[in-house]
């Protein structure tokens, strides 16, 4: 499992310019099953991704390919966790 952290970057003042391209970015990762959960990093920071059933190196890929990211709009970190004790309702997380 993975949180995919996008801080802001020195060019946030462009993210409006770009937003239909990050939206389709979010889009397909929903599709291809591999986003969980996005969201706003408060207060007004950036984002978050929560990504699962991807290796690091494709997950590496796919941030690289968020137009945010091309344009330095954001700057992302990618946290990876291995779970180890889930909630019932998050079991699928334990592989």
């Amino acid at each position: 499992m993975f949180i995919v952290q996008l801080k802001f970057s020195d060019n946030k003042d462009q993210a409006n310019q770009f937003m239909d391209g990050h939206n389709a970015w979010i889009k397909r990762g929903f599709d291809d099953g591999i986003f969980l959960m996005v969201g706003g990093l408060q207060p007004k920071l950036g984002g978050a991704v929560f990504a699962h059933d991807t290796s690091r190196e494709d997950l590496e890929i796919r941030v690289s390919e968020d137009p945010f990211v091309i344009e330095n709009v954001v700057s992302p970190e990618i946290l990876e966790i291995t779970p180890a004790k889930t909630d019932e309702r998050l079991k699928f997380l334990l592989g």
